[in-house]
């Protein structure tokens, strides 16, 4: 029997006179994945987060939850819960009160509340001290965390994520996001994640959806997007990426200037197409020691840590290189071989 999703969409639209927000969006989401929405402003994420969340309504298309057809159902009649970016806390209410209030709505007793709210801030690495504390006199990651117990709290099938860490700083961000993390695998619910953080997507999710203009160009895991995007779009959204125009001639792609260049297997007929290369998969060789090389002037270095990035120049074109330093890094000003090989090659349309 084939399992029914947690979460289905089918040709799901959003429009707002003739302007479609949400362009006709299939997709199903299963029981206990933690999956995030990725695109630029205006691609239509939250829109469909808010669909989802039951905050508007289709204009087309079905939403199911479990099988049922959830379209109409208001969004307090539905087993989700939104964490806002906002965070809609309570100023007034102490952090424990904020933890409480869903359960207070569905007449809890006072006694099974309050260990229920300290159960989830143990949950969320809250200190018990602060139940008593008004939330207003909580730093920013402490006001995360008591909406993430409050959310928790309501037991919901399904938790939406509507760019909950875009607010805070570097490290506490980092943090969280491992903590979110760990959440989602300690928890076993679902997760829906809306973000424009690439780098939050890639270290927090089961799968990606990328969105440009209202629809969903690709889903996938984190390392099928990176490594095999279906686009140019995709390519360029995430990450940095060494960019070669190719022609389609008799004889199979060019480069735009030309020049031959060793391809992978590849399925791709476009006339015009783009070669990927990641920084990553360059190196700096020998004639004879990379199937495709390029002879290129380094500009400047920027220290990654354990390794660095090489930016090298070749007319007004720039190539990246990323790769630890060694006896064979030019210094700044030096011509060098970059190269690399046709299996670190993506091949995709524009």
């Amino acid at each position: 029997m084939t399992e029914i999703p947690v979460l289905q969409l089918a040709g799901v639209r959003k429009t707002f006179g003739t302007f479609d927000a949400v362009a006709g969006i299939d997709l199903k989401i299963r029981e206990g994945e933690f999956v995030t929405i990725v695109g630029p402003s205006g691609s239509g994420k939250t829109t469909l987060l808010r669909m989802l969340a039951g905050l508007e309504a289709p204009s087309e298309g079905a939403i199911e939850l479990r099988g049922k057809r959830v379209n109409d159902l208001p969004s307090n009649r539905r087993p989700t819960c939104l964490v806002f970016q906002s965070l809609a806390l309570f100023p007034h209410k102490t952090v424990g009160e904020n933890i409480e209030f869903p359960l207070k709505v569905r007449g809890t007793p006072g006694p099974a509340r309050r260990a229920r709210a300290l159960e989830l801030m143990r949950m969320v690495r809250l200190p018990e001290e602060y139940y008593a504390r008004n939330v207003m006199k909580c730093s920013g990651g402490e006001k995360q965390r008591v909406a993430l117990a409050r959310a928790f709290a309501y037991d919901p099938d399904v938790l939406f994520f509507d760019e909950p860490l875009s607010a805070l700083d570097y490290k506490l961000k980092k943090v969280l996001e491992k903590e979110l993390k760990d959440l989602h695998r300690a928890s076993g619910k679902t997760f829906v994640y809306i973000t424009h953080s690439l780098e939050e997507a890639m270290v927090m999710s089961d799968r990606i959806g990328v969105m440009r203009a209202g629809r969903i160009v690709q889903i996938g895991t984190p390392e099928e997007i990176y490594a095999r995007p279906v686009d140019r779009f995709v390519a360029e959204f995430f990450g940095e990426l060494n960019l070669i125009a190719l022609i389609r001639g008799a004889g199979g792609y060019t480069r735009e200037d030309g020049a031959p260049i060793v391809l992978p297997p590849h399925g791709c007929t476009a006339p015009q197409a783009f070669a990927v290369i990641r920084p990553e998969a360059m190196r700096f060789t020998v004639p004879g020691g990379a199937e495709n090389t390029v002879s290129a002037t380094l500009f400047n270095e920027y220290s990654l840590g354990s390794r660095s990035q090489f930016q090298l120049r070749d007319g007004a074109r720039t190539w990246l290189v990323e790769a630890a330093r060694g006896a064979d890094t030019p210094a700044p000003g030096a011509t060098a071989l970059i190269g690399w090989d046709a299996r670190d090659t993506i091949v995709v349309e524009g």
